[in-house]
């Protein structure tokens, strides 16, 4: 059984036009899969759809077989911007989904600095965010977000907003984290180099409305070095992806 699944999901706003057309995807245990196509395409809209934030006007979407349609809380997720909160500490920053949740401030900081080293922040969970670096925010976002659900987490361009060799840097420690914790994981790029070092599976999400146009089984040992975006291999999955990606007409 999968852990995510999504089935012949449609959505419109105010029951216009169709933004979303019979969407299915499935994401498996510690899966990684990457939702790839062109700006305005629908792929947060499918995100705020998943995370409840949305209902559709057709369609499921199931957690562990239950039916979680339109309702929040259920899955992890983390936008571009960190979001952490100027006037906390970066250990309750990470706290809070766990202090929503009703656990007690000690308990919810045990946790916290239970899960610091294997996130690379150790010894800075009494900093501030602005005492930290764009790379160090985002390893306390994603701690925050794992701790809210273990079970899935969406991840909106997470290292977008990084500059090019700290997000190379990003990756490499991404995906070792992901080998441990084995996360389910959607998440939303325009990058293709990043979506093909990450993923497991690329879904083509184009059209309008948009529909999942092709999948791409990247068949690759994970962690992948950073080497990899210089073979041949790399190549000829960036060449397929980028012959499939078409922009929507005006």
């Amino acid at each position: 059984m999968a852990t995510l699944e999504v089935r012949d999901l449609t959505f419109a706003y105010n029951n216009t036009r169709n933004i979303l057309e019979n969407i299915n995807l499935t994401v498996n245990d510690g899966e990684l899969v990457c939702l790839l196509g062109v700006s305005g395409g629908g792929k947060t809209t499918l995100f705020n759809i998943i995370a409840g934030l949305l209902k559709p006007q057709q369609g499921q979407v199931l957690l562990n077989g239950e039916d979680i349609t339109g309702q929040t809380g259920r899955v992890s997720y983390m936008l571009q911007k960190d979001m952490l909160l100027p006037y906390r500490t970066v250990e309750d920053n990470i706290a809070l989904p766990l202090l929503i949740k009703g656990m007690k401030k000690k308990e919810a900081r045990k946790i916290v600095r239970e899960n610091t080293e294997r996130f690379g922040i150790a010894g800075r969970e009494k900093k501030y965010p602005a005492q930290l670096s764009g790379g160090m925010r985002q390893r306390a976002a994603l701690l925050r977000t794992y701790l809210f659900s273990a079970d899935v987490a969406l991840l909106d361009e997470p290292f977008s907003a990084l500059d090019t060799i700290t997000k190379s840097a990003m990756h490499r420690w991404y995906l070792d984290v992901m080998e441990n914790i084995k996360m389910s994981t959607v998440f939303i790029t325009h990058d293709v180099d990043e979506a093909i070092l990450l993923s497991d599976r690329i879904l083509l999400l184009g059209g309008r409305p948009a529909t999942l146009t092709d999948e791409i089984v990247i068949d690759e040992p994970k962690p992948r070095s950073s080497d990899f975006v210089l073979t041949d291999r790399f190549l000829q999955y960036k060449r397929r992806i980028i012959s499939k990606i078409q922009a929507p007409e005006a």
